[in-house]
């Protein structure tokens, strides 16, 4: 790359003054509302991009001192901080070279809603995701199309700054990140026109998703390389995604296990019966046994959800509350008093408190 002062067409000696005058007087004959010629036009950057860097007096300073600037200057021969952490921790100070501006993309969580018949079998859905994507216009690369990165004139292409300051220990080498590459060694000139620069954009897509059957609320199921993409094209980053099943209006999850309650009609539980409900995945058979109680549980095996790490399924468990009716006809009232005048039973009794059918049922599921 050429010479700043040539570029300008300056002494190394020259003062801020002549340096401003050349850049002045080029700019006049290069820019391009004056000469709209290609060749005009680079050299156009190349004088701006030279003055901005001789123009700023600590610019200049790290400009002439060059890339090692400090390293043998001959002065002092004392021990820099480099050389003493090398010698007691095994440092590498220094060495670490350019930072890359390609890094991985950040992680992303987003919440999942998914419907109780859903987790049966399991389920693919399609989300939209707002996320970062590869900047199809440069490709990650940041730059605009046909060109590419130049090689830092401050650091030449080290990424950092050395300098050589003196102290109570001698000569001390300390090293920054260059402020006009930020520590890449390279800058863009041409910045992408899309991406300003940064190799990616915001766009929303599309992702299938394929939920495994078993999943419960709060379980997070991960997507590696479905988060967004890096800076400069980077690697992507995963993408999290946190169940959450949503709530059934007559079926409830224990579990592996589906719960739901069967309201019998007082005749039915007396005498039995058999009924068909709509179960989560297809049509059930119940059997009411004759006598059947409130709270009494009726299990269906193999019809509840399926296991998450395993194999089968869990069972439905059907808890069976008795109806008793609050309104009789006059012939209704007869006939239930005709019925009970006509057997033998024992008198209402205390036991112990139950917390009315659901309390129960609960501990009939659970113990079931």
């Amino acid at each position: 790359m050429a010479d700043h002062y040539d570029v300008l067409g300056v002494e190394r000696s020259a003062t801020p003054e002549q340096i401003k005058k050349a850049y002045r007087k080029l700019a006049r004959e290069l820019h391009p509302d004056v000469n709209p010629s290609p060749e005009a036009s680079d050299r156009f950057k190349d004088v701006t991009h030279a003055y901005d860097v001789l123009s700023d007096p600590q610019q200049r300073e790290r400009y002439d001192l060059g890339p090692q600037s400090g390293f043998g200057a001959g002065g002092g021969g004392g021990a820099g901080f480099g050389d003493i952490f090398d010698a007691f921790f095994g440092g590498n100070q220094q060495r670490q070279g350019p930072r890359s501006r390609r890094e991985r993309g950040q992680d992303a969580l987003l919440r999942l809603e998914v419907d109780l018949e859903d987790i049966i079998f399991g389920v693919q859905r399609d989300i939209e995701v707002d996320t970062a994507v590869l900047c199809e216009t440069c490709n990650g690369s940041c730059c605009a199309p046909g060109t590419s990165p130049q090689t830092c004139d401050i650091c030449h292409g080290t990424g950092s700054i050395n300098r050589q300051v003196r102290s109570l220990l001698g000569n001390v080498m300390t090293s920054s990140p260059c402020g006009t590459c930020r520590g890449y060694g390279t800058v863009i000139p041409n910045p992408c026109p899309t991406c300003q620069a940064q190799g990616r954009v915001r766009a929303r897509r599309t992702i299938p998703v394929d939920v495994p059957a078993g999943v419960d609320t709060g379980i997070r199921l991960q997507m590696p390389g479905q988060g967004e993409v890096g800076p400069a094209g980077g690697p992507n980053g995963d993408l999290y995604l946190e169940v959450k099943v949503k709530h059934h209006d007559v079926y409830s999850r224990n579990g592996d296990d589906l719960l739901a309650t069967l309201e019998v009609q007082m005749a039915d539980a007396i005498l039995g019966t058999t009924t068909t409900v709509k179960a989560l995945d297809g049509d059930i058979s119940v059997e009411v046994k004759p006598g059947t109680q409130s709270a009494d549980v009726v299990t269906i095996k193999d019809r509840g959800v399926t296991r998450l790490r395993g194999t089968g399924r869990g069972d439905l468990k059907i808890g069976i509350q008795v109806v008793t009716p609050t309104k009789l006809s006059h012939k209704e009232r007869e006939l239930v008093e005709k019925f009970a005048s006509g057997r033998k039973h024992d008198k209402p009794q205390l036991s112990q408190f139950q917390q009315g059918l659901f309390g129960k049922l609960r501990d009939r599921f659970l113990n079931f």
